[in-house]
């Protein structure tokens, strides 16, 4: 072994703890008045994502976070073995459109599903649509694909470079081409086709001004229906209110094809109303059903006027009610599942073999049970363990059960932290189960341990964490430990089975989940008591969590790190300018940092509903308290620290990342880093490419194992 001089050593030693040269960002003097506060917005020019400015700012942080990136031996290894996991036959749901079947299949690698027709599930099938054809890295993806009621067309949406615009396309089955129909604009939209055949029913917003389309304010929804062979500039305008710009909507059609349901949200309140077209009627124009905009409102199905709806009405964990056209009034409901017993969560109801498939979560896990037409209970459907029921073909399609009114089989797909998610054919009558499609996995469920805990967050309030890890962990607060969090807009978090969360436990990980409050895990009072101004709950939740790992020795400030996408960005922005003595690193994602302007880009202004708004004055003083951005503060040291966000991100628009990490490079007191990654040709994460995926995870795991002094297994990855 050659040794070097003492001297050299130590200069070696230092040089590799000494902060990074980051580029430098101008600092401009904007300063914003609210309500007689002067806050200041110095790099207010990143908001502008068009000007050379910026992309020449995200240039230069991209090559010193490629450099520094690119220096980690591990990241070659970790790469590989992220690669080689993630190459296994990936099976979607089967649904039936007609006589036909359609399912999406991913040979492994594949940047995108392809999707496949068949009228035999015994074949394999033919390629219908492939959308690795539709760009050479993969960056073009299919939103959703809807199925005319004969099985003859699909309507399928485009979406380029991960944005949340999206365009319609229609497609014959039989001959796999595409009619010259082109419907744009529609955003946060499902298509669904006339019983005919003639066209679909979709929502829209008008078309945003030049270079706007990734930041414009998206208000005024409207609902069109589209004619199959005619231009969209003919397609008939079915629903708007032009005096309520927040009203967003979403239209399905009828089992029977009698009704047009319209469902109205006001951004992302819990609270919706539904309208109702005849369309039996050429001439008939919506009415309402329930408009009292008092509780969420879900349509399941029909019996001609009779409706079978979920809703949070009297039951904050939900219930299914039959409500009669002309008789809305609750005296008037009849209940068929009531409210479930404890915390348990009525989550989804399918109609499916003239039955109802609900989907039931306790404590964060999910059952199924089945149900006869008048709420008699049938059959629960036995799932291999503790897990994660659904289906989601694509981004819109929000079936928990695959299946028709009239066929006595069903389709579905179970996953959990260590069961690669495998799809299940039901037999609706019987509540029977069996294997339709399950995937060989690289990986050993075996050779680990998933438990569940309970911990107390600040003010006593008990909170649940899943917990996984290698078996025999020795409990000597040595351990990494990936502590993942979201906490908002009633989202609930279950467990599911992911590749890089596989290579994480591979390289000697934990991982921790915990339930936060602001979640939907127990209801409408469990996401009640993390929104608005309850939202700190949120932040202790997490706060308590990692305080909970460190007391019981599964790590240390030292070797924790925290994770969160979206509003998770937010949790993990908050939390590390909060408590930054409490983590080694952080990894916020695509993150909501600037809480005084998030609702003046996109459709950030529908958050305000858990958010509250800085154009109120309380709004405005309890967002000061945790925006990130806003509570960053130089001379303190901040744990290491990698954002990520892509340049097509029209949902949380890359500027919240831009300005936190430029304001974080410059505070730091630290020699801890402080990066950015900036994916180009990517959006808030739908539809992402298998290689940009790949490529993400591997840099975010090699950061970790670097600045966690974290030890990879030997012949990891080889």
């Amino acid at each position: 072994m050659r040794f070097l001089p003492m001297a050299l050593a130590i200069t070696t030693a230092l040089a590799a703890q000494a902060p990074l040269s980051y580029p430098p960002t101008r600092k401009g003097d904007v300063v914003d008045d609210f309500f007689g506060t002067k806050v200041a917005d110095p790099y207010r020019w990143l908001e502008d994502d068009n000007s050379p400015e910026t992309k020449a700012w995200v240039e230069a942080q991209n090559k010193v976070t490629q450099a520094y990136l690119g220096g980690i031996p591990e990241r070659n290894s970790i790469s590989t073995r992220l690669t080689k996991l993630w190459n296994y036959e990936k099976y979607g749901t089967p649904f039936i459109g007609g006589p036909y079947t359609f399912y999406t299949y991913n040979s492994g690698l594949q940047n995108q599903a392809v999707l496949y027709v068949t009228r035999d599930l015994k074949e394999v099938g033919r390629v219908l649509l492939d959308p690795n054809t539709l760009s050479k890295n993969g960056t073009v993806s299919i939103t959703d694909v809807t199925v005319s009621e004969d099985g003859r067309l699909i309507a399928y949406g485009v979406s380029e470079g991960g944005s949340d615009w999206v365009t319609w396309h229609v497609r014959d089955v039989a001959t796999g081409q595409d009619l010259p129909d082109i419907v744009s604009w529609s955003k946060f939209s499902g298509a669904d086709w006339a019983k005919d055949g003639s066209g679909f029913f979709y929502s829209r917003y008008d078309a945003p001004k030049d270079g706007a389309a990734l930041k414009g304010v998206n208000k005024f929804s409207k609902v069109y229906f589209h004619k199959v062979g005619t231009d969209q500039s003919q397609d008939r305008l079915v629903f708007e209110r032009k005096d309520q710009p927040d009203w967003g909507f979403g239209a399905s059609v009828s089992d029977d094809g009698r009704w047009l349901v319209v469902s109205q949200r006001e951004g992302t309140e819990q609270r919706n109303r539904i309208f109702l077209v005849d369309l039996s009627h050429p001439e008939a124009t919506p009415e309402p059903f329930l408009d009292r905009f008092d509780a969420e409102y879900s349509v399941i199905g029909n019996d001609g006027e009779t409706f079978y709806v979920r809703t949070n009405r009297d039951a904050p964990r939900y219930r299914l009610v039959a409500i009669r056209r002309g008789q809305t009034e609750p005296r008037d409901w009849k209940e068929l599942i009531p409210q479930g017993p404890g915390r348990d969560v009525l989550v989804h109801v399918d109609m499916t073999g003239n039955r109802f498939a609900a989907t039931w979560m306790s404590d964060a896990c999910e059952q199924v049970k089945l149900y006869s037409i008048d709420g008699t209970f049938r059959h629960a459907v036995a799932l291999p363990t503790l897990g994660t029921v659904g289906v989601r073909v694509f981004g819109w399609n929000t079936w928990y059960l695959s299946g028709r009114r009239k066929s006595s089989e069903a389709f579905f797909s179970f996953t959990s932290f260590t069961y690669p998610t495998s799809v299940y054919r039901l037999d609706v009558d019987t509540g029977k189960t069996r294997v339709f499609k399950a995937p060989k996995v690289d990986f050993h469920p075996r050779n680990f341990d998933v438990k569940q805990v309970l911990y107390s967050s600040k003010d006593g309030t008990k909170i649940p964490m899943f917990l996984v890890h290698k078996k025999g962990l020795k409990l000597d607060g040595k351990n990494p430990t990936l502590l993942y969090g979201y906490g908002g807009f009633n989202v609930s978090l279950t467990p599911g089975f992911s590749v890089p969360r596989a290579v994480w436990l591979e390289m000697g990980g934990v991982y921790a989940m915990p339930n936060l409050r602001g979640g939907g895990e127990y209801g409408q009072a469990w996401h009640d008591a993390g929104r608005l101004r309850q939202r700190q709950n949120v932040f202790d939740d997490f706060i308590s969590a990692a305080e909970w790992l460190i007391s019981n020795k599964y790590t240390s400030a030292r070797n924790l790190a925290i994770n969160g996408a979206s509003n998770g960005g937010l949790l993990v922005g908050a939390c590390m300018t909060q408590r930054p003595d409490l983590f080694g690193a952080a990894l916020p994602q695509v993150g909501v940092m600037d809480m005084l302007r998030y609702h003046k880009f996109t459709i950030g202004w529908a958050w305000k509903s858990d958010y509250d708004s800085s154009d109120e004055a309380e709004g405005f003083k309890y967002l000061m308290t945790y925006s990130p951005l806003h509570n960053l503060k130089p001379g303190v040291k901040y744990p290491a620290t990698l954002v990520t966000t892509g340049d097509h991100d029209d949902r949380v628009v890359p500027a919240h990342s831009h300005k936190f990490i430029a304001t974080l490079q410059a505070d730091q007191a630290g020699a801890a880093p402080v990066l950015t990654r900036i994916e180009t040709n990517a959006g808030h994460g739908a539809g992402k490419p298998t290689a940009k995926q790949i490529a993400e995870f591997a840099d975010q795991w090699a950061f970790l194992v670097k600045n966690l002094g974290m030890k990879l297994p030997s012949g990891f990855g080889q």
